[in-house]
């Protein structure tokens, strides 16, 4: 085997390894996104009753509940961009 074929073997054995590496990689980010979409879809859930008893009432609460809302919203806003950005 000459040298060029050595590096060039070489050269595709280090793809390979960092194909692998990168595969793995890329499942794990995937996992880890599905993750956080679980617990952010748990927190929609809440958002969406909390929403719900702002509507039956204008109240001094459902100002609270309002407020809490709101909060709840920008942290599922926050976690969608996590997970937009770890599936680039």
């Amino acid at each position: 085997m000459s040298d060029l074929d050595d590096k060039f073997e070489g050269l595709v054995k280090s793809l390979k390894t960092e194909r692998d590496e990168l595969r793995v990689q890329m499942h794990l980010l995937k996992a880890e996104a599905k993750d956080e979409w679980e617990e952010v879809e748990g927190h929609w859930v809440q958002l969406e009753g909390k929403l719900k008893k702002v509507g039956e009432g204008a109240s001094e609460s459902g100002e609270e509940i309002a407020a809490a809302g709101k909060q709840l919203a920008e942290e599922i806003g926050n976690a969608y961009q996590r997970i937009r950005k770890s599936l680039k």
